[in-house]
């Protein structure tokens, strides 16, 4: 009986830790129809079209002031090589233009805040 009891309460202790770990998840899904990609100080999600090219920034799932933010972005498909800033749009950072945005293009993305080195994010398109 004693075995039984510790064998549920260890179960139920496993469940408990799980609940949280699988919400803590849920911020990590592309809320724009994009390509998400954790960082260590923030979470990017980039939607990348062939005339525009957005970079929304995030902490933990909330959405993070952007006005003072920017990023540069180098896009690779295949032997071109594309770079493209992006300004402050509202929520997100945008640049407008002509990309190069195929399926298998390579986007590194080095964002910064106030001047300051923020994170930097790799996405390749599906």
């Amino acid at each position: 009986m004693q075995r039984r009891f510790i064998t549920l309460a260890l179960a139920a202790t496993l469940v408990g830790l799980a609940g949280p770990t699988l919400a803590a998840e849920d911020h990590h899904k592309p809320a724009k129809g994009g390509i998400m990609v954790p960082g260590k100080e923030a979470d990017y999600e980039l939607v990348a079209k062939p005339d525009v090219i957005q970079l929304y920034v995030s902490d933990h799932g909330k959405p993070r002031d952007v006005s003072k933010a920017g990023a540069k972005l180098t896009l690779l498909a295949g032997p071109d090589k594309q770079e493209v800033e992006l300004k402050p749009t509202g929520d997100k950072l945008e640049a407008t233009g002509n990309f190069k945005v195929g399926p298998g293009t390579k986007v590194v993305a080095v964002v910064t805040d106030g001047g300051k080195a923020l994170g930097t994010a790799r996405f390749t398109l599906k």
